[in-house]
């Protein structure tokens, strides 16, 4: 119990930190975009800690899989809440550009600020490891040069699984974007949570570029342009072709719906036409 009390007291202060830097930005409307960064920081020091458990905490902590998804989804939810206006997913940003949502030089800031806080979060995670505050961390510390990759497939099959996963999650979440904060994050999270759980054995459905470099760039097993092509080229695929089925067109590439016929908002009632004649 004394190594989940660990990992808590870790969640809790990674939370902080994002909490605190998002306070501090709100204050400067000009810098919106660096909120990124925490974003992306708490979404990947707090996966890297619950991959940690994933791997090694059944037999060095007692942690079963139903701990290990419990909470991963409380921490997408937590992030959902705290981090509320920032996405920490570069393919949610490109998706906003693509909208024409944002412009893109604050476009190309919040990918720098994401990929900056996925880097920094799997950095303080090795300093955090490196403590070996209870036996998971010694064990993790032991083996974070021989890490496993999350990608257990082949190159094409990651990409098709990436893909794939990407395409149904950002329909829904193109479906639920006007939604209300109280039923949108909620659900958000818990779809993660079932992607990441049910593509374990294929690529961990990470649908997030930054996160994935974060969790799983640094494995031995494949090159960095293998990664790139799977868990960049991929998620960003089918978030373009949920935004093309959804919308019938991208606004940034085409003003024309492609797929769905514009119907006009008024109709003359039959009498009318009837009684001009």
């Amino acid at each position: 119990m004394s190594g989940l009390n660990v990992t808590l007291g870790y969640f809790l202060a990674v939370v902080v930190f994002g909490a605190a830097f998002r306070t501090l930005f709100r204050k400067w409307p000009r810098l919106s975009v660096a909120a990124e960064f925490p974003a992306s920081f708490v979404l990947v020091a707090c996966w890297l800690e619950v991959q940690t458990i994933k791997e090694v905490g059944e037999w060095a902590g007692g942690l079963g899989p139903d701990v290990t998804l419990t909470i991963l989804f409380l921490v997408l939810l937590t992030h959902g809440v705290i981090c509320a206006g920032a996405t920490g997913n570069p393919s949610l940003t490109l998706m906003n550009f693509l909208l024409l949502e944002t412009h893109t030089l604050p476009t190309l800031l919040a990918l720098a600020a994401q990929f900056l806080g996925a880097h920094l979060a799997l950095l303080g995670a090795g300093y955090y490891w490196a403590l070996e505050l209870n036996d998971m961390h010694m064990i993790k510390n032991l083996m974070s040069r021989e890490c496993s990759t999350a990608l257990r497939v082949s190159l094409v099959q990651g990409v098709i699984s990436e893909c794939v996963c990407a395409f149904i999650f950002y329909l829904i979440y193109l479906s639920l974007k006007r939604r209300s904060a109280l039923i949108r994050v909620p659900l958000v999270a818990a779809v993660l949570t079932f992607f990441s759980h049910s593509a374990s054995d294929y690529t961990m459905a990470f649908l997030n570029p930054s996160l994935a470099y974060g969790l799983t760039f640094y494995c031995p097993g494949f090159t960095f342009t293998e990664y790139s092509v799977v868990y960049w080229l991929g998620p960003i695929f089918g978030m373009t072709l949920a935004l093309l089925l959804y919308m019938g067109h991208i606004p940034r590439i085409f003003t024309k719906n492609l797929l769905y016929s514009q119907k006009t908002r008024f109709r003359v009632p039959k009498g009318e036409g009837d009684k001009k004649k």
